[in-house]
């Protein structure tokens, strides 16, 4: 890994130059397997249920048909539960993991940072001064940066610049776009069709104001958001979106949709934030905005960019990211005990870093295009309706007719053969997370072998579903 060292002229210290060393890994005793331990897969669920509400430390961690799963190895393509069962792994966490579970060139990187320099709390590391410099040099927004935990942390602090450099309250979002869970974005991303077109928070105990402050708009309609921002000219303060909703799935944007809200965004200056946490470093090192040519103000980056070490980013506009107040005397509160904390950082620079020199993206892409391409060819000879798509590494099939422009167009999926057949992946040996449209993940672990595997094992589980509900 790079290391970045304090070099002196005899005047003052600089940071300027860059070495290579073998990196320290310092020894880590595993702790013993379930069976020697003597402790069960069910016993160990307990113990969970008992100290952590439902067992789980995020709600999203939880479903039907793979309750109380205790994860206690991971390794390339796959993990292993407390019962010994492996499973070949395309949920990769909702994404971060890009090289494959374990990646042993980003671990050795996290160990040998922290067995350098922890956390002080004060200044700045080089490992968080790199970390930022890469950005700067991929991203194509990132003029500034600051270095966050979660994703959510940096929309939450989008939103916020936003809000302060222009003087306005509302904020524009989209139908089926998820921004993490702080208030002002937590609303209407899988929601059931008598809640489309209204306001539909994800939790109970968010203030109405802040929710009306927020107005939400399909995605791929232009001409909603030129009526929205002509109704409320001068009031709206920013619009966020994922450029591709994956948290629905993938739905592709048009690329007309994307330009006219930058013309849009231009025209009544308002803030145009990407949130790229999961589109960031899985679509290319440069986002989805570097493929699409359309530059946002503010991009959220996370998930990827670490291979699923706890790190995200906020990046921008010089004169926007200067207003915050990490700049002495600025106006935008932003603090985080543990911001760019050097571990992670460490673990960025080294995922960063491998994806330059090897050809990662060149590898998940093409096995992306062979499961969608293997699929489609599947589902046509079986006869079972399906629309097959994705981008790069991340494929979903919806089963409905396409194609798909909005989160509309999914009322139609038929949710249950999509969690039905996913449930039934596992007696295969195979893990997409069966939930209503969530999308699957590529890492650069997984093999063509695998996407055989996956071919085969989906066209089983689709029938056998297809078989159980008297549809065969």
């Amino acid at each position: 890994m790079t290391i970045l060292t304090r070099q002196t002229d005899g005047r003052r210290p600089r940071l300027l130059t860059c070495h290579t060393r073998p990196p320290r890994i310092a020894a880590v005793s595993a702790p013993p397997a379930p069976a020697a331990s003597g402790l069960t897969s069910e016993r160990l669920a307990a113990r969970a249920l008992a100290a952590i509400p439902g067992g789980v430390n995020s709600g999203a961690r939880r479903f039907p048909g793979v309750d109380d799963v205790v994860i206690v190895s991971a390794n390339g393509a796959t993990f292993t539960d407390a019962t010994g069962r492996s499973l070949v792994d395309y949920h990769a966490a909702y994404g971060p993991v890009i090289l494959g579970h374990c990646d042993p060139d980003v671990g050795a990187a996290f160990m040998d940072a922290v067995s350098t320099v922890d956390l002080t709390g004060l200044g700045v590391t080089p490992y968080e001064i790199a970390l930022a410099e890469k950005l700067q040099e991929h991203v194509p927004c990132a003029e500034r940066v600051v270095l966050l935990c979660t994703g959510t942390e940096a929309t939450f602090y989008a939103v916020r610049l936003a809000r302060a450099v222009t003087g306005r309250r509302l904020l524009i979002k989209f139908q089926g776009c998820f921004h993490g869970g702080h208030d002002a974005v937590a609303l209407n991303v899988i929601s059931a069709a008598d809640r489309v077109g209204t306001k539909d928070p994800l939790s109970t105990g968010i203030l109405p104001e802040v929710i009306d402050a927020t107005l939400v708009l399909p995605f791929n309609d232009l001409d909603a958001v030129r009526h929205a921002v002509a109704e409320h000219r001068g009031e709206i303060a920013a619009l966020i979106l994922e450029p591709i909703p994956h948290n629905i799935g993938c739905v592709l944007p048009e690329q007309a949709f994307l330009e006219g809200l930058r013309e849009v965004c231009d025209r009544e200056e308002i803030v145009l934030i990407f949130d790229e946490v999961i589109t960031g470093f899985r679509h290319g090192l440069g986002g989805y905005q570097a493929i699409c040519g359309v530059t946002p103000d503010l991009a959220s980056l996370g998930k990827a960019m670490a291979n699923g070490f706890p790190i995200a980013a906020l990046a921008g506009r010089a004169d926007l990211m200067e207003q915050l107040s990490t700049v002495p005397g600025r106006p935008v509160m932003l603090a985080g005990t543990y911001n760019g904390h050097p571990g992670t950082a460490a673990a960025a620079l080294a995922t960063i870093e491998k994806m330059e020199r090897e050809p990662v993206h060149d590898h998940i892409f093409r096995l992306g295009e062979r499961v969608r391409t293997g699929l489609r060819s599947m589902f046509d000879r079986i006869g079972v309706e399906a629309y097959v798509t994705g981008l790069g590494s991340v494929w979903v099939t919806y089963f409905l007719s396409g194609p798909v422009r909005s989160y509309d167009d999914l009322l139609r999926n038929d949710a249950d053969l999509y969690v039905g057949y996913r449930r039934r992946l596992v007696e295969r040996g195979i893990f997409e997370l069966p939930a209503n449209l969530k999308r699957n993940h590529i890492s650069y672990a997984h093999t063509d072998a695998h996407v055989d595997e996956l071919i085969d094992a989906t066209e089983w589980a689709v029938l056998r579903e297809l078989e159980q509900r008297g549809a065969r």
